[in-house]
């Protein structure tokens, strides 16, 4: 689920793609094998799809940055086993905007602080919690890739991460369809199963054309990102906000008519569609919201 998406796609990724060797060695084993997790500290509480909108400042100073400011909507940054975080901090001026720099922040540095975890309408089993940086110090060799690329490796990053959360959506949306058709088959109403309506097989017949459609362009992404190693380029980006456009709002449909299948059991929570329901909706929104995804493919389209 979104633990393992977000510890690999989001935690490790930078790591193995813009880590010194020293960095690769000290953390990824593991992070690699599972032993820990890592996190992903881009979003803030004034800079969600706007990333370049960056307030968390970095100052070198004497061999070190010293870190100010805030994350928010966090994951996997709380557990006992959380390793640490990759942040973006400004860290100069570059002509006219920003310098964003990549850091590198180990659990337990003092002045990082994680605080108390939210409340989520859904992903109850995942670890999401707002942090806060105060005189936080790190030596120097934390900082991650070159000075000034931060925000082009997070884009990279969140390219990566934008396809995982369309292969959770394109899951989620499986899981619908199998609770969805396995409860019409079972149900009977006017004297034979519910699956045997019109009304109803319409409903399973666009889910299933939609998770299909979804499931391919997710794996035509895949297959792309990973054949441009560290340097993606339009093409992949646009394949990637695409998959995660679609697969997300197709899950989305996907849960809304499993649980109208379902009728009333489909509000209880004693049945699995309830959560898928809850679930689902923060795909649309998580790793660049729906509506950033079109202003993004509209963009690669030359419009």
């Amino acid at each position: 689920g979104i633990t393992l998406e977000a510890a690999v796609c989001l935690g490790s990724a930078p790591i193995y793609d813009f880590g010194t060797k020293e960095q690769k060695e000290r953390w990824l084993p593991d992070l690699l094998s599972g032993r820990k997790l890592w996190s992903f500290g881009l979003t803030e509480p004034e800079a969600g799809s706007d990333a370049g909108a960056t307030k968390t400042r970095a100052e070198a100073r004497d061999g070190k940055w010293v870190i100010n400011g805030a994350k928010q909507f966090i994951t996997n940054c709380g557990t006992d086993i959380s390793a640490g975080v990759t942040i973006t901090a400004v860290t100069g001026r570059n002509g006219d905007g920003p310098e964003i720099s990549a850091l590198i922040v180990p659990t337990g540095t003092p002045g990082y602080h994680v605080l108390e975890s939210y409340r989520k309408l859904g992903w109850h089993s995942s670890d999401t919690h707002p942090l806060s940086f105060e005189d936080c110090e790190v030596p120097a060799e934390n900082l991650l890739g070159e000075r000034g690329g931060g925000y082009r490796q997070f884009l990279h990053t969140l390219t990566g991460g934008r396809i995982a959360i369309a292969a959770l959506s394109v899951g989620l949306a499986q899981a619908c369809l199998d609770a969805a058709l396995a409860y019409a088959k079972e149900r009977r109403a006017f004297g034979e199963p519910i699956s045997k309506h019109q009304a109803i097989q319409f409903k399973l017949a666009d889910m299933a054309m939609e998770t299909e459609v979804a499931r391919t362009i997710v794996y035509r992404a895949a297959v792309a990102y990973g054949r441009e190693g560290a340097e993606t380029t339009d093409d992949v980006r646009m394949l990637a906000a695409m998959s995660k456009l679609y697969a997300s709002e197709a899950s989305k449909r996907a849960a809304d008519n499993a649980v109208q299948i379902h009728g009333g059991y489909g509000f209880m929570e004693d049945y699995p569609v309830a959560r898928y329901w809850r679930d689902v909706k923060v795909n649309e929104i998580g790793e660049g919201t729906s509506e950033v995804q079109r202003m993004l493919i509209a963009r690669l389209l030359g419009a």
